[in-house]
């Protein structure tokens, strides 16, 4: 990697960042700020980014600064990490080797919108709570959200972020037809102000900003819908995982399902109305078309299922929904038990092998998270369990036993983007790490196709 910048570049540095009219932040307060995301779930990152930030950070407006800060940043050899609404969960945005933090919140238009196809292209830092009310207002929606997304940025979702809310529609953000386009900053003396096309941009999709500084991106929305809240109850969890299986595949319009084992529920801050999680009982969540609820009750019985609390999206007070999925059940359960830590799995067909395996060897220290997505045109379950931290070799054997028993990991535990995506390195993210950030200053340390290559 990289070495941190000298004394001598950073005074080089900020010079050349104040002649662009740019403010660097250097008080330990600001860069702390600018050095915190969510890799306090794992106890393995924990140790390793613990304390780990920029030596000067900087704030931008619009694609004209950002080319400033590159110039700046290639012209003396400083590293340059990229930073949205730093929500990430693997330390996608912490600088591992000093340098400059680029922080992106002050790029936030909706730039464009094409009523008739509702594609659009929206600055890097817009909020998607922001961009979600823009579009909802003209009747259209995203396609795809983190349960973060009241905090999360557009481009820091692209960089660091793969699912979430619409998955079970929409499947993953590195699909093709989501990402149709972006504006990028390349980091060289004389950077580069370019437009990237559907194919070329796919290289920077879940790329951590290591090989191209997004400023703006154009993707598809869909129709906008008045998506209900609605909480099941199942008295086994064999009857809530069947309806986990089963519901997807029906004729119903459904944009998230999520199921929760009764002890990972008893952990949950529920909406206000809600029955708060007691006993036995196994919960759905589920986003549903107003057009599913009268079908969807006639089919309760058969897995003995109730439901117990229904709301319109963002009519309910309290938490809403989509903050009780995803990585945001791991947030709560931690709030209850910090020892708690969480795996990412996509789950063998059919699932309850797996799940009962994992189970009979590991007992309570695994508790059931499991969220229903598309994958590769299937309807598939992806595992968030709760896993109850001991050690780190422990959490090693509970992987290799997943993966022994088909199921496919994406490791939050891990530093780099292959490690903590599909595994395998990329070869056109490296290639584009060649063509736009040829000195490897980019986020140094998290593309490790780029260091074996």
């Amino acid at each position: 990697m990289p070495a941190a910048a000298s004394p001598e570049q950073l005074e080089q540095l900020t010079a050349d960042l104040r002649a662009a009219g740019l403010m660097p932040l250097r008080s330990r307060g600001e860069l702390d700020q600018l050095a915190a995301d969510a890799f306090v779930y794992s106890p393995i990152l924990q140790p390793l980014l613990q304390g780990l930030r920029a030596q000067v950070g900087v704030r931008v407006t619009s694609a004209d600064e950002v080319l400033a800060v590159a110039a700046a940043c290639a012209r003396h050899g400083v590293n340059l990490t990229l930073r949205g609404a730093g929500t990430g969960n693997y330390g996608q945005a912490i600088p591992l080797a000093g340098g400059l933090v680029l922080e992106l919140s002050g790029m936030n238009r909706l730039r464009q919108l094409d009523p008739s196809t509702g594609v659009f292209s929206a600055e890097a830092g817009i909020l998607l709570a922001d961009l979600e009310h823009q579009l909802q207002a003209r009747n259209r929606e995203l396609r795809l959200v983190p349960s973060t997304v009241r905090s999360s940025s557009l481009a820091g979702y692209l960089a660091g972020g793969s699912s979430g809310i619409g998955s079970l529609r929409w499947g993953f953000l590195r699909d093709p037809g989501h990402l149709l386009g972006l504006e990028i900053v390349t980091l060289e003396s004389s950077p580069r102000l370019l437009q990237l096309d559907a194919a070329e941009a796919q290289a920077l999709n879940h790329a951590y900003g290591c090989n191209g500084i997004i400023t703006s991106a154009t993707m598809a929305s869909a129709p906008a819908v008045a998506w209900q809240q609605l909480v099941l109850e199942a008295p086994s969890w064999e009857q809530a995982l069947a309806a986990a299986q089963q519901l997807p595949a029906m004729a119903l319009l459904l944009n998230s399902l999520c199921a929760l084992e009764s002890a990972v529920a008893r952990l949950m801050p529920w909406p206000h109305g809600c029955p708060a999680a007691g006993g036995d009982g196994h919960r759905l969540l589920l986003l549903a078309a107003p057009d599913a609820l009268a079908p969807l009750e006639a089919l309760l019985p058969r897995w003995g299922a109730q439901l117990i609390w229904q709301a319109p999206q963002g009519q309910s007070r309290g938490i809403p929904l989509r903050e009780l999925c995803w990585n945001h059940t791991t947030l709560h359960a931690r709030a209850q038990e910090p020892a708690f830590t969480y795996l990412q799995l996509l789950l063998p067909q059919p699932e309850g092998l797996a799940l009962a395996e994992l189970r009979q060897r590991w007992g309570h220290d695994l508790l059931w998270h499991l969220e229903a997505v598309r994958a590769q045109g299937q309807q598939r379950l992806a595992c968030l369990p709760l896993v109850r931290w001991h050690s780190r070799e422990r959490l090693e054997a509970v992987i290799e036993h997943a993966c022994a028993l088909g199921c496919l990991l994406f490791n939050p535990h891990a530093i780099t983007v292959e490690d903590g995506g599909l595994g395998g390195v990329d070869a056109e993210q490296v290639a584009a790490k060649a063509s736009y950030d040829p000195q490897g200053l980019l986020n140094p340390g998290k593309l490790r196709g780029w260091l074996e290559r």
